[in-house]
């Protein structure tokens, strides 16, 4: 029988289900954070929802939880640019909660990389 999931990589499926779920309900709430080199943002918006649900699936079911696993670190670091951006946007507001939320977010990002790939061990 597999180990069960590590309470750290059930966080990161909790996560990506509601963020894939955002991105597919609401994806003009990540318009924002797309830097302006990445093209077809409407796409690459929906179909990063689409992955980050196909990744928190993976992680549960034990057969594909370890590709799952390195998948959603892979995609953890890639829109990681968009958080970036996030912060640096959000450093020209005068949103203090908006500023908080962004910078929290930056260091946030790499327990959730460790997070996944704990996930397919």
């Amino acid at each position: 029988m597999p180990a069960p999931l590590r309470r750290d990589a059930k966080i990161v499926v909790g996560a990506f289900l509601a963020s894939g779920t955002v991105h597919l309900v609401k994806p003009e709430v990540f318009e924002p954070l797309m830097p302006a080199w990445v093209p077809m943002h409407p796409e690459v918006i929906k179909w990063s929802g689409v992955a980050e649900l196909a990744c928190a699936v993976g992680m549960v079911l034990p057969p594909t939880r370890k590709l799952a696993g390195l998948a959603g670190a892979a995609l953890l670091l890639a829109v990681y640019p968009g958080t970036v951006k996030m912060a640096v946007d959000a450093s020209r507001t005068n949103n203090t909660a908006f500023k908080a939320a962004a910078y929290g977010r930056l260091p946030l990002q790499f327990p959730m990389i460790r997070g996944a790939l704990r996930a397919g061990r």
